[in-house]
């Protein structure tokens, strides 16, 4: 398989965007920060938005808390004239900025008191996926506006799928403008007397699923979102053509493990349908070489011997777990040559299992160096 080129793609500005996706658990946030922090050490003006609600990524870069806003990372070798900032996102304030950026004071006011909307900002299916492209858009209009970065790395949120991040968007603006809250938000727009008889029935049936007051407070929400109808599906047709632009580079990430590595191939299959720029793919987590000529099948044969004439031969148990090892060594190969036999102009990079949790800017200078060093 072709070899990813870490170096040549951060060090090439006409790459604006690099997201790095995947699906969960297979350290997206750790891959993003170790390639943000390189990019900025060798001369780039670097954001990192990360979506990850174990806060690792503050925790790695020395800083005490991260919000919805960019604020510069300690301690960064600035020798290239690089720097880096890091934010989390916050979807629940992102989407409180796209109501107040969209909508007047007082329809904004009625919208961010409503208990429909409060939920729906915190905890509706795809509401996260959305803002992350929202802030997405907001900080590329940023950097377009004052030059402030010329590199956005992102971390996508820890969806179960990888595909959600590309899905969630399309559901969520299909939602808010779709059929039902057009229906509902109808009363508002008249005339009444060619409504009235329909909606009857149907707010009807709606307060008896929903209860008299979540449809009352949904009503009252849709119509103060009148204004907006629109403006999210717009809004999120916008981000995806960003994504789509030669400027953006989609790292996808995996671990040597047949569903993660299954993910991967869906979204790279994705990714490919929709024309967006797939930079590569970056395999974590693969257990470094046995470096020996000794097959499992060999210690395995080797720890029987022992074993009948010693039941607690420590000889034995060490070539047991040699031959387990093996195992698992092979068991990885195939499946990275599975994934490049159906794949194979995807570059890749293998990162080494670590041995503990990366806490530091020196263990994600290690992390960077190591993906970048694949000769």
């Amino acid at each position: 398989m072709p070899l990813l080129d870490i170096d040549a793609l951060l060090d090439d500005h006409s790459t604006e965007i690099i997201v790095c996706c995947g699906s969960g658990g297979v350290g997206k946030t750790t891959t993003s920060a170790a390639l943000a922090l390189r990019a900025a050490e060798r001369g780039r003006q670097v954001v990192v938005l990360t979506i990850d609600p174990a806060r690792r990524l503050a925790q790695s870069m020395g800083i005490e808390q991260l919000d919805n806003t960019p604020r510069p990372v300690p301690s960064v070798d600035a020798s290239a004239g690089g720097s880096l900032d890091a934010m989390m996102l916050d979807m629940k304030r992102t989407f409180d900025e796209v109501v107040e950026g969209q909508a007047s004071p007082e329809k904004a006011r009625l919208i961010l008191e409503n208990p429909f909307y409060v939920a729906l900002s915190s905890s509706f299916a795809g509401t996260q996926e959305y803002m992350a492209m929202e802030k997405l858009g907001q900080l590329h209009r940023q950097a377009l506006e004052d030059g402030s970065y010329d590199l956005i790395v992102v971390d996508t949120p820890p969806s179960r799928s990888a595909l959600d991040f590309l899905d969630a968007p399309e559901r969520l603006s299909s939602f808010l403008d779709g059929r039902l809250i057009r229906l509902l938000v109808a009363p508002a727009r008249g005339p009444a007397r060619l409504m009235t008889a329909g909606l009857s029935v149907v707010t009807s049936a709606l307060g008896k699923i929903l209860g008299g007051q979540m449809l009352r407070d949904v009503q009252t929400f849709v119509t103060a979102l009148d204004t907006l109808f629109g403006s999210f599906r717009q809004r999120a047709e916008q981000t995806f053509a960003l994504l789509q632009a030669d400027a953006t580079a989609f790292v996808v990430v995996a671990s040597p493990e047949p569903d993660a590595l299954r993910e991967a191939a869906y979204f790279v299959d994705r990714l490919t349908d929709d024309h967006m720029p797939l930079a590569g793919l970056v395999i974590n987590r693969v257990s470094p070489s046995a470096r020996t000529e000794l097959s499992a099948e060999e210690a395995i044969t080797a720890a029987e011997r022992l074993r009948a004439g010693d039941s607690s031969s420590l000889a034995a148990g060490l070539l047991q777990l040699h031959a387990d090892r093996v195992r698992i060594i092979e068991r990885e190969q195939h499946l990275r040559e599975r994934f490049a036999a159906s794949h194979p102009q995807v570059p890749t990079a293998l990162m080494p299992a670590m041995p503990g949790d990366i806490h530091d800017l020196d263990g994600l200078r290690m992390i960077a160096c190591r993906l970048a060093d694949q000769g």
